[in-house]
């Protein structure tokens, strides 16, 4: 199928990575991405020619690994400077496209599906305007992950990583960061620079969630859960939930088709 163009009128975090392009792999958090494809090429099974999606991709940083692994991936990302920098990397086996996570397309085209980082999980509570979904703050990203367990044949699997909300709440910084108690969303005020060094003042919110919202909404889209670790960028590893780590990342499967009697 087709890549369709995102609905007009964007998402908050377009003019975001607009202004970060190519300095978004500056941040700290980016530097551990050869640690966590490598812990996810395992986690999930991947194997070369495998087919994986990457929902909410940035620049590519954990698509491209993959590829040059042998494992076809597709990124796609509300971005369109993010899926330029991707596709201009070049590599082989790696292709991308400006895709609304909320609305994705396909159907079981994929062995796996992941979205890392919050690149779209957990970016999907607010919209432009300032306020949440009709639904609340869980449905839009449940969207997203409803689309990644129809993107998956059966038996496919996903990885999503998630805010903790557990840890937000104990390490909150009241001086830059208000947390929605309701809704779950955290909103900070911070400056990014940009390739040459320029400031802007951006805002933004995050949803984070507890191990059990992340099993429900696992389950409302049809997943079977594996299991939820307490992550970081760049250490991943098999723990238990817990309060000390940022992260939580899900690890579900696609149930297999039921063979006829």
């Amino acid at each position: 199928m087709a890549d369709p163009a995102p609905d007009a009128g964007g998402h908050w975090f377009e003019a975001l990575a607009d202004h970060l392009g190519p300095a978004y792999l500056r941040y700290s958090f980016t530097k551990g991405t050869e640690q966590e494809v490598a812990f996810l090429v395992d986690a999930l099974g991947l194997e070369p020619g495998d087919r994986v999606l990457d929902v909410g991709c940035g620049p590519g940083r954990h698509a491209l690994l993959l590829a040059k692994r042998g494992v076809r991936v597709h990124g796609v990302d509300i971005s369109q400077r993010f899926v330029d920098l991707a596709a201009g990397a070049g590599v082989d086996g790696a292709t991308f496209a400006r895709v609304d996570a909320r609305r994705l397309p396909y159907e079981a085209e994929f062995d796996a599906a992941i979205s890392l980082c919050q690149g779209a999980f957990g970016l999907a509570g607010h919209d432009d305007t300032g306020s949440t979904g009709s639904d609340g703050v869980l449905d839009p990203d449940g969207a997203i992950l409803e689309g990644m367990a129809r993107a998956v044949r059966p038996g496919g699997r996903l990885a999503v990583s998630a805010f903790s909300a557990y840890f937000q709440v104990r390490w909150l910084d009241e001086e830059h960061m208000a947390f929605d108690v309701e809704r779950g969303v955290n909103h900070e005020r911070t400056s990014i620079k940009d390739e040459d060094g320029r400031d802007a003042e951006v805002d933004l919110w995050t949803s984070c969630f507890t191990p059990r919202e992340v099993r429900l909404l696992a389950a409302r889209a049809g997943l079977s859960v594996d299991a939820i670790w307490s992550v970081r960028p760049g250490a991943y590893a098999r723990n238990p939930p817990d309060l000390d780590h940022e992260e939580l990342l899900l690890l579900a499967t696609k149930p297999p088709l039921m063979s006829p009697a």
